[in-house]
């Protein structure tokens, strides 16, 4: 078997993570594309604005239907997060009436008493960058990849200090800048749970605060 990374950022997360080909933490198609060989496909950054929170997400119909109420995989608390502009807020946003929190979180506590537990899932954005020894060396941007490994690594981290310094969003480069076709979407994959991403990157985003951003991720095709 070879190993061959491929640079990309991943999981916002609603937790967001970078990766290399594989797919580092802000969240789509970053991740590494899988293949039937043991060939190495390196994903750097996944999106760590990663989301942390059950398969089930009610959408609050007090406010904008912007926002949404989930729970936190990891602290298991409610938050809140707006799928337009993506924030992810601890507070209670503006309008949004604080008794049906109360409710929801009641009702996931009866579902757990119950046995009748969803899967967990969460949802992240990463950006992906592909090298001449990926797979497919090519993607929707560009035909024909001739950039080597190292120079892929090297585009994904310093994505990754942009994006840390607030100079630009994983939402926003991921648009111009992934190799993956998640990219048009600002990296989003959506909602997974466990068994559905490359092993590597799906553990990198599951340990993901929300709003976090991974580091550089190197996952299998």
């Amino acid at each position: 078997a070879t190993t061959n990374p491929e640079a990309e950022i991943d999981p916002t997360a609603d937790t967001t993570t970078t990766t290399e080909e594989k797919n580092s933490a802000s969240a789509d198609e970053n991740k590494t594309e899988s293949n039937t060989s043991t060939t190495k496909d390196t994903t750097t950054t996944s999106k760590a604005t990663t989301e942390e929170n059950t398969s089930a997400s009610t959408a609050n119909d007090d406010t904008s239907s912007e926002w949404e109420q989930r729970i936190s995989r990891s602290r298991k608390m409610a938050y809140y997060y707006n799928r337009v502009t993506k924030e992810s807020t601890w507070d209670l946003p503006k309008g949004v009436d604080p008794s049906k929190i109360k409710n929801y979180a009641e009702h996931q506590n009866l579902e757990q008493a119950g046995g009748n537990v969803q899967q967990q899932q969460i949802r992240a954005s990463h950006l992906l960058v592909k090298h001449k020894e990926s797979r497919r060396p090519s993607s929707w941007k560009e035909p024909n990849i001739t950039r080597t490994k190292e120079e892929a690594l090297k585009l994904i981290e310093g994505y990754r200090q942009r994006i840390i310094s607030g100079e630009t969003t994983l939402d926003d480069l991921a648009k111009i800048e992934s190799d993956c076709s998640s990219g048009k979407r600002g990296g989003d994959l959506g909602h997974f749970g466990k068994g559905q991403m490359q092993p590597s990157f799906e553990e990198a985003a599951f340990k993901l605060e929300v709003g976090q951003l991974s580091e550089p991720v190197w996952s299998d095709s």
